[in-house]
C-alpha cells in the first residue's frame, strides 16, 4: 500500500510500491478527448492526491507522468451535411510497472459510434456490435464484479461520454481509435460540428483536420473555441473555396503550455465549427452518390405565414426561485417577438389553470405590453394540473376557429413549459397523453419544454410527438431564460404547412419520412432513398405545401451521373458516404415514431431499426459495442448509446469540478506594533495585510505626509514638524476606483480619459459611427453607479453583442450563444473576432475598425466596464456621449490654483477635468494604477 508524507504545505504525495500484474490498479490515467485525464488513484483503496500539471516527489522518489501519448488526432470529413470523425490517440507506457490508461471521449448525442478498436503490441482488439438482448449477460457480469459496463454516458447539453480502460504494460504502446458519424442539423440558420479537445498534457504531435465538401456552395464558415490563446491561434489555418473548406489546428509543444514555466496544457474545452451552404431558388438539392440520394430542402424566401399561439406557463411551487423569474424574462422577451399578424393568449397553471385573456388577442402593442405587465405578476406555488390546462388550451383553440376567429391559412400552435410530473387533477400520463391527443386530434401543432431534471422527459416527448410538434429539454444554468427564447427562435417563423416530397415511382425506394407538417425557417428538411437498380438518368422531384394564402409547388431535377462524378473527386470524401447517411436518418426516424407508437406497430419500428444498426454498425439504444480486452484482463466492456430519461435522477456532471480562483481582499484593519513613517499612497503585498495609508493634508499644492504610529487602541497622528501645532482636517481614506470608461485621447499616446457617470440617466447612447457601422448603448443605474448592461450591434457582419454582470450573449441570425465571464472564447467570422481571456476581457475586433472591449469587473468599484482601442480608425461622424470625445475637442490651459484642473471643451460644452489615479481594469484585480484626466458626465 502507498504510505502519504507531506513535503511542502499545501501538498500531499503518495509513495509508491510495485504491485503484481493482478493487483496492480494504480496510477489510473483518465484520458479525455482521447487523452490522460490525470492520475485518479494509487490503489482502490487509497486514492492518490496529485495537482494536475506537477511531478510527485516523495522520499527523494519523483513520479512523472507514466502515461504518454505522443499523437492525437481528430479527422472529420463533412459531406453533404454528414460527418465522419476519427479519434486516434498513441499512448506510450514510461514506467517500470504496469499502468491503467482510461481513453475517455466526448461525443454530440446526435452523433452514432461506428467503430472502437485498441491496437496492442501490433494486435487489434476491436469492438463489437450486437444486439443489445446478446450483449446483456456480459452486461450483467461486469455489474456484478462492480464495474462501471456502461461505457457510454450522458454528460451536458450536447454531449455524452465514452470511456475504456485497459492495462498497459512497461514500455508498450496503444494506439486506441474512435469513429463515430452523425447528420448536422440546421439551427437557426446554421450547421454545427462539435468537437471536444482536452489533453490535459502536453503532446508532441496533436493535430486536428476538418475537410468539408458542399456542393451547393459554402456560404460563410467560422470558427469558435473555448480554449484558444493568440499564440494558438497561429496554429489555426482555415482554407475555403466555393463548395470546399479546410480547417487545420496543429499547435506546437510551446503553442500548447499556458506558460513557459508550466507543463500544462491550455487545450480544455470546446472547438466548433459553423457554416451554412447557398440556397437555389427551388430552395432545395438533390445530391445522389453510390445509387442512393439525399434530398436538402431549405427556402428562406418565402413570407411567414400568420400564427395563433398558446403559452401555457407552469407556475408550481417546484418553479419557485429562478426557474420562475427566468420564464417570465423569456416570457417578456418572446412576446416582443411576436408578429403583429400573430394571435396569442397565455394561460398560468398549478392545481387551477388561469387564462390571461377568454379569447386569442392580436399581438399589438397595446396587447402585448398588458401581456408582458401579466407575465411579470406570475407567482409560483401550488401543485400542476397538466391535463386540465391541456385541455383548456385546445378548447381556447378551438372556440376561436368556430367562431371563425383565426385568419385563414393561419397555423397554431401551443407552448407547454413546465418542471415536474403532474401533481393535481389527472395524474397518469397515460391517461393524459390519450386525452391530449384526442383533444388536437391533428389540427394543432404542441411543443413541450421540459425545465430542468424533475420532470418525465419521456412523457412530454411522446405527448409532443404525437401532435406533431417536438419536445425540448431546458436546463437549469444562467442561461435558461436565453434556451427558451432559442426555442422559440425555432417555432417563430413558419413558412410551410403540409409539405410533401414526391418522386417518380419507377426511380426510388426505401425512402425516408417524405411528409412533414410544418417547415420553419432556419431549419431544413431531410429526405433520403435508394435508387432502384434502372433508375432514369434524371432524377426529378416535387415539393408541395401551403403557404398563407396558396399552395405551392417546387419542381427539381438532378442528373445522376453528373451527381455520382461529383462525389468521385474530391480525395478526402468517404466512399458509400450517403448510404449511411440514409441509414442513420432511418433509424433517426424510426426511434422517434416508435416512442408514439403503438405496441404491434412498435415491434416491427424497432425491429427495422435494429437491423439497421447492426448492418450498418451503429452503436444506438438498440444495440450494444462488446470491447474485448487482453487475456489476463478484466473480462469484455459494453457501451450503450443512453437514452434522454437515463439522466433522470442520475444528475452526471461534465468532467472533474472546476474551482474558480477567488481572490483574497486583506481587510485593512489597524494593528499594534506596526510603525509607517513617510508611506506611500498605497501599500499591497499580496497576502499581507497593512494598515490604510494615512490621510492627506492640503496646506500649499503640494502633498506633505504625516507620520502614522499604529497602537492597539488604535491610530494617532505624528505630523511633520513643520505643520505640527496647526489644527488640520484629515481627508477620509478612500480607496482607487476604476472608471466607467477609459478613453484613449486622440493624437495622444500616453494620457487616456476617465468617464464617470453622475447625472441620473438610463439608457444611455454611448457611441454611434455609421461608417464603422457599429452602436453602442448602455443601461446605467445611478443608484449602484454602474452599468447593468451593455449591448454592441454591428451591420456588417448583423450581429449584437449583450452584456451583463451575468455572462455574455451574442446573438447573430436571431441564434443566442451565452459566455460566462472568464470563460475563454476564440471566435472568428466573416469580418469580426471575437475573444475572451481567463481575466474576462471580451474584444470585439474588426479589420481597419476600432476595436471595442467589455470587462465584468470585480476588483474595487465592481461592475460592467467599456474600452477603446484603436480610436484613431472613428470616421468624422462619429457621436454620442462618449463618440463626442472623438469630434472637435479643445483643451484649456491648467488651473493656476491647482494644476490638477483643466477644462475640455467638446462640441462648443465644457467639461471640468481633473488629473486622478485610477485603477486600470485591463489589468486583472486588483488592477493597476494610472494616472488619468477624469470626468463626469
Amino acid at each position: 500500500m502507498p504510505r502519504a508524507s507531506r513535503q511542502e504545505p499545501g501538498r500531499l504525495c503518495l509513495c509508491t510500491h510495485t504491485l503484481p500484474w493482478r493487483l496492480h490498479t494504480w496510477g489510473k490515467i483518465h484520458m479525455l478527448g482521447g487523452v490522460p485525464l490525470g492520475m485518479d488513484g494509487a490503489t482502490r483503496e487509497a486514492p492518490q492526491l496529485w495537482r494536475k500539471g506537477q511531478s510527485r516527489r516523495c522520499s527523494g522518489l519523483e513520479v512523472q507522468n507514466d502515461i504518454d501519448i505522443y499523437s492525437l488526432t481528430v479527422d472529420s470529413k463533412v459531406s453533404s451535411r454528414f460527418a465522419h470523425t476519427v479519434i486516434t490517440s498513441r499512448v506510450v507506457n514510461k514506467a517500470d510497472a504496469v499502468r491503467e490508461a482510461t481513453f475517455q471521449m466526448e461525443l454530440p448525442k446526435k452523433a452514432f459510434i461506428t467503430n472502437f478498436s485498441m491496437v496492442i503490441d501490433g494486435v487489434t482488439y476491436p469492438g463489437n456490435i450486437k444486439e443489445k438482448a446478446a450483449a446483456q449477460e456480459q452486461y450483467s457480469a461486469a455489474m456484478a464484479r462492480g464495474e462501471s459496463a456502461g461505457l457510454v454516458t450522458a454528460t451536458g447539453r450536447k454531449t455524452e461520454r465514452f470511456q475504456v480502460s485497459v492495462s498497459v504494460a512497461p514500455a508498450a504502446k496503444v494506439t486506441f481509435e474512435l469513429v463515430y458519424e452523425e447528420l448536422l442539423a440546421r439551427h437557426l440558420g446554421v450547421y454545427e460540428l462539435l468537437l471536444k479537445v482536452r489533453p490535459q498534457q502536453l503532446v508532441k504531435h496533436l493535430q486536428m483536420d476538418i475537410h468539408m465538401f458542399e456542393p451547393q456552395g459554402i456560404s460563410f464558415l467560422e470558427t469558435e473555441s473555448t480554449f484558444m490563446t493568440n499564440e494558438l491561434a497561429e496554429a489555426l489555418t482555415t482554407s475555403q473555396n466555393k463548395t470546399k473548406a479546410h480547417v487545420r489546428f496543429k499547435p506546437t509543444l510551446s503553442q500548447q503550455q499556458k506558460s513557459p514555466e508550466k507543463q500544462d496544457t491550455v487545450l480544455d474545452g470546446n472547438f466548433i465549427v459553423r457554416y451554412d451552404v447557398d440556397r437555389p431558388v427551388s430552395g432545395g438539392s438533390i445530391q445522389i452518390e453510390n445509387g442512393y440520394f439525399v434530398h436538402y430542402f431549405a427556402p428562406d424566401s418565402l413570407s411567414t405565414i400568420p400564427k395563433n399561439v398558446i403559452f401555457v406557463i407552469d407556475k408550481s411551487g417546484s418553479m419557485m426561485g429562478r426557474k420562475i423569474k427566468q420564464t417570465r424574462e423569456a416570457l417578456i422577451k418572446i412576446l416582443d417577438d411576436l408578429s403583429p399578424h400573430d394571435q396569442f393568449n397565455l394561460i398560468s397553471f398549478n392545481a387551477e389553470a388561469t387564462k390571461w385573456k377568454p379569447l386569442l388577442v392580436p399581438a399589438s402593442t397595446e396587447n402585448v405590453n398588458e401581456a408582458k405587465s401579466y407575465a411579470t405578476g406570475i407567482r409560483a406555488q401550488g401543485g400542476t394540473n397538466i391535463n386540465d390546462v391541456m385541455l383548456m388550451a385546445v378548447q381556447l383553440l378551438e372556440k376561436a376557429n368556430r367562431e371563425e376567429l383565426l385568419p385563414a391559412g393561419s397555423i397554431t400552435l401551443i407552448i407547454l413549459l413546465t418542471d415536474g410530473d403532474p401533481t393535481a387533477g389527472e395524474t397518469d400520463p397515460s391517461k393524459i397523453q390519450e386525452n391530449v391527443r384526442k383533444a388536437v386530434n391533428g389540427q394543432h401543432s404542441l411543443f413541450c419544454l421540459g425545465f430542468g431534471f424533475d420532470v418525465s422527459y419521456t412523457f412530454l416527448e411522446k405527448m409532443a410527438l404525437e401532435n406533431g410538434g417536438l419536445a425540448r429539454r431546458i436546463y437549469e444554468d444562467s442561461d435558461s431564460a436565453l434556451q427558451l427564447q432559442d426555442f422559440y427562435q425555432e417555432v417563430a417563423n413558419p413558412l410551410m404547412m403540409s409539405v410533401a416530397f414526391e418522386y417518380p415511382s419507377n426511380a426510388v425506394e426505401s425512402v425516408t419520412q417524405d411528409t412533414f407538417r410544418v417547415f420553419f425557417k432556419g431549419s431544413e428538411l431531410v429526405v433520403a432513398g435508394k435508387l432502384q437498380d434502372h433508375s432514369p438518368d434524371m432524377l426529378s422531384a416535387q415539393v408541395r405545401g401551403q403557404l398563407h394564402r396558396e399552395n405551392i409547388t417546387f419542381v427539381m431535377e438532378s442528373h445522376v451521373a453528373e451527381q455520382e462524378e461529383m462525389f468521385r473527386g474530391p480525395k478526402y470524401i468517404f466512399h458509400s458516404f450517403m448510404e449511411r447517411l440514409w441509414a442513420y436518418l432511418t433509424i433517426q426516424q424510426l426511434l422517434e415514431q416508435m416512442v408514439s407508437a403503438l405496441d404491434a406497430e412498435k415491434q416491427a419500428l424497432e425491429a427495422r431499426a435494429l437491423s439497421l444498426s447492426l448492418s450498418y454498425s451503429f452503436v444506438t439504444p438498440l444495440t450494444s459495442m462488446v470491447i474485448t480486452k487482453p487475456e489476463g484482463q478484466e473480462q469484455s466492456q459494453v457501451a450503450e448509446k443512453p437514452v434522454e430519461d437515463e439522466s433522470r435522477d442520475k444528475r452526471v456532471h461534465l468532467g472533474p469540478m472546476g474551482f474558480g480562483q477567488s481572490m483574497d481582499r486583506a481587510s485593512r484593519k489597524t494593528g499594534g506594533g506596526l510603525k509607517v513613517i513617510n508611506s506611500p499612497p498605497r501599500l499591497g503585498v499580496p497576502g499581507r495585510f497593512f494598515a490604510p495609508p494615512p490621510p492627506f493634508y492640503r496646506t500649499t499644492s503640494r502633498l506633505v505626509l504625516p507620520e502614522l504610529t499604529l497602537r492597539p487602541g488604535g491610530a494617532s497622528y505624528d505630523t511633520d514638524s513643520r505643520i505640527r501645532g496647526t489644527t488640520l482636517t484629515a481627508l477620509p481614506f478612500a480607496p482607487v476606483q476604476a472608471p466607467s470608461v477609459i478613453l484613449p485621447l486622440p493624437g495622444q499616446s500616453v494620457d487616456q480619459l476617465c468617464v464617470d457617470f453622475r447625472r441620473p440617466q438610463e439608457l444611455v447612447n454611448l457611441l454611434s459611427d455609421p461608417d464603422q457601422g457599429v452602436e453602442v448603448t448602455g443601461h446605467y443605474e445611478t443608484a449602484k453607479a454602474c452599468f447593468s448592461w451593455i449591448e454592441v450591434t454591428f451591420k456588417n457582419p448583423q450581429l449584437q453583442v449583450h452584456a451583463s454582470p451575468e455572462h455574455v450573449v451574442i446573438t447573430r441570425n436571431q441564434r443566442n450563444s451565452a459566455y460566462k465571464w472568464k470563460e475563454t472564447l476564440y471566435s472568428v467570422m466573416p469580418g469580426l473576432k471575437v475573444t475572451m481571456d481567463k481575466a474576462g476581457l471580451l474584444l470585439l475586433s474588426r479589420p481597419d475598425r476600432v476595436t471595442i472591449g467589455l470587462l465584468f469587473w470585480d476588483g474595487p468599484g465592481k461592475g460592467l466596464r467599456l474600452l477603446l482601442q484603436d480610436t484613431d480608425r472613428f470616421s468624422s461622424h462619429v457621436s454620442g456621449t462618449l463618440g463626442q470625445f472623438y469630434q472637435d475637442v479643445l483643451w484649456g490651459p491648467l488651473d493656476t490654483a491647482d494644476d490638477r484642473k483643466r477644462t475640455l471643451k467638446v462640441q462648443g460644452r465644457d467639461y471640468s477635468a481633473t488629473r486622478e489615479l485610477k485603477l486600470d481594469y485591463q489589468e486583472s484585480p486588483p488592477g493597476k494604477e494610472i494616472s488619468c484626466w477624469s470626468v463626469e458626465l
